[in-house]
């Protein structure tokens, strides 16, 4: 979702060290603040959650122009090809698999309504916009949704994929990667929020939560039987099986994706060529494979609270390429991304009802495809930290589809274009 910036920062803080430094500082001082120190405080935090707050807080520094939330190194390399990879390492370490499995195909269907919703948003944004303001449409704009559309069935490989088939302008290429940032991080923002009600919510929807509850309820009871205070042992162990698992899977990735690029044929439609996408599958893979180890028992220790940690610098990483003055930029092209969320959020949300799935489903079903494998285990850590494989699992289902589902989108867009 990172924007290229197109001319000189001038924001106040220019050095990327001050800069991570400040996002420490923030993360640090609005948990302390959510631990309620005052009174105020713990009211203040009994409605606005600690996360939407890591989210926001840097998005308006970068809005007043304290810091440069796109130029910089934070986002890209440290928070999304270091500390991503290592928090899902750590939180895929204790992996309940049986317990994952035992969600059953509900999710999956959720999950496939949410590509629905993306596919049927595309066509029903374009219309509408036809009918209501029909320049907003003229064009190539179709190439731009096109775009788009790779980014929200799959991730940022998918739109830059769907770029180079559609030879989508550097200009447009750009206003839509705004719009991808505002509307998929108020997206996101919003699913944090109500993540926070998840029980009150699926308590009124009278959602069946029997096996997200009781998987909750086993990692709960493990966690309690096993709870110990953690060594400098312990710590190190944590850290050095984390970022090793992260410099193992660097180092693999980038030949397999070159491998794949140089000998199968449609390797770009699937992101197969993408380091990335090897780098995100690579990690999860490492986790998974030592939870069924005696190197789970580090989970006691505290491996996930630690790769939460990380997500949380992700989400503050996320939320700083965020502009708020930009939301009014372009106000055609937001209408656009704005029906188009709106009808994947519908067909979603009726899908969920049909199914009477918990608020989970939803919100993990919708943010695998908006925001794949970078973003999906941040929204899945918010319910319980158990749950981000979930997310992971659910990313890389998008990331391996976003290509060819986005291809065929433009094909209808440029129909509706008559083109």
């Amino acid at each position: 979702m990172a924007i290229q910036a197109t001319a000189p920062s001038a924001a106040l803080v220019q050095n990327d060290i001050v800069l991570f430094g400040l996002i420490a500082a923030t993360l640090g001082a609005i948990f302390w603040l959510a631990s309620g120190p005052t009174p105020f405080w713990r009211k203040f935090f009994a409605w606005i959650p600690a996360l939407l707050l890591c989210y926001f807080v840097p998005a308006l520094y970068n809005t007043v122009g304290l810091i440069d939330g796109v130029d910089n190194h934070i986002y890209n390399p440290v928070a999304s090809r270091v500390l991503l990879p290592a928090a899902l390492v750590l939180l895929t370490l204790s992996v309940d698999l049986k317990g994952i499995l035992r969600l059953g195909p509900r999710l999956l269907f959720v999950f496939c309504a949410g590509t629905l919703g993306v596919v049927l948003g595309a066509m029903v944004s374009f219309q509408a916009m036809a009918w209501l303001h029909p320049p907003a449409v003229a064009g190539d704009t179709w190439k731009g949704m096109a775009a788009l559309a790779g980014s929200w069935i799959g991730g940022g490989a998918n739109m830059v994929a769907i770029r180079e088939v559609y030879q989508v302008d550097a200009t447009l290429f750009g206003q839509f990667a705004v719009v991808d940032v505002a509307i998929a991080s108020l997206w996101m923002a919003t699913l944090l929020f109500l993540a926070n009600r998840a029980a009150r919510i699926d308590a009124r929807s009278g959602a069946d939560t029997r096996a997200l509850d009781e998987m909750q309820a086993r990692i709960v009871a493990y966690e309690a039987a096993n709870a110990r205070i953690p060594s400098l042992t312990d710590l190190m162990l944590i850290v050095g099986l984390a970022f090793g698992a992260v410099g193992l899977a660097h180092a693999l990735g980038a030949p397999v994706a070159a491998w794949f690029a140089a000998n199968v044929a449609n390797a770009s439609q699937f992101s197969l060529d993408s380091s990335f996408v090897w780098v995100v599958v690579l990690s999860t893979l490492a986790g998974l494979g030592l939870s069924f180890t005696p190197v789970r028992r580090l989970e006691s220790a505290g491996a996930s609270k630690l790769g939460t940690v990380f997500l949380y610098f992700l989400i503050a990483s996320i939320g700083m390429q965020m502009d708020f003055m930009e939301l009014a930029g372009r106000p055609e092209l937001l209408a656009i991304g704005a029906i188009w969320m709106l009808t994947h959020v519908l067909v979603i949300w009726l899908a969920a009802r049909l199914l009477k799935a918990p608020l989970f489903y939803f919100a993990i079903g919708s943010q695998g495809n908006i925001g794949a494998a970078a973003s999906a285990p941040v929204v899945a850590a918010a319910f319980h930290p158990s749950l981000a494989p979930v997310g992971v699992l659910l990313g890389t289902v998008g990331y391996a589809s976003g290509t060819v589902i986005a291809y065929g989108i433009g094909q209808i867009l440029r129909v509706m274009a008559g083109q």
